[in-house]
């Protein structure tokens, strides 16, 4: 996983978010292999901004957005996002409160101390999420 440094993040903020999981995928069995997911509800078309808490990049097509409230809304893109499941970091910039279906991510890349974004991937709808344990599940 690469780090952001404090002064990369705020310049990031100010032009909008950006996230960065603590997961590291490298080579380990994805912690969403340990769940059952239970979908809630119909999809939504956006998230607000401000209440999101935290996100896991599941792989390159999958992000879990973690509420302030404790819900989880899954995000599908419609396709693959190149190299999102290894850098783990995006950011994103919107004019308003809402993260939306209609809004573009950039994968973030730390190079030679640099940060750089990659290309753009089209975010698709929030689907609330409920991960049951597998251990869990079968009793």
């Amino acid at each position: 996983m690469r780090i952001l440094t404090p002064i990369m993040i705020t310049a990031l903020l100010a032009t909008g978010g950006c996230a960065a999981t603590g997961t590291d995928m490298g080579g380990k069995v994805s912690a969403d292999d340990q769940y059952v997911i239970k979908t809630i509800g119909e999809p939504k078309s956006c998230v607000m901004r401000s209440h999101i808490r935290s996100t896991d990049v599941i792989d390159d097509q999958t992000i879990d957005f973690k509420m302030i409230n404790g819900d989880i809304y899954r995000n599908n893109l419609p396709s693959k996002c190149s190299g999102l499941n290894f850098e783990e970091a995006f950011s994103y910039k919107t004019s308003t409160n809402r993260l939306c279906n209609v809004d573009i991510i950039h994968v973030l890349t730390q190079t030679g101390g640099q940060l750089d974004t990659r290309g753009a991937c089209g975010l698709g709808k929030f689907q609330q999420i409920e991960k049951i344990r597998k251990d869990d599940s079968e009793e």
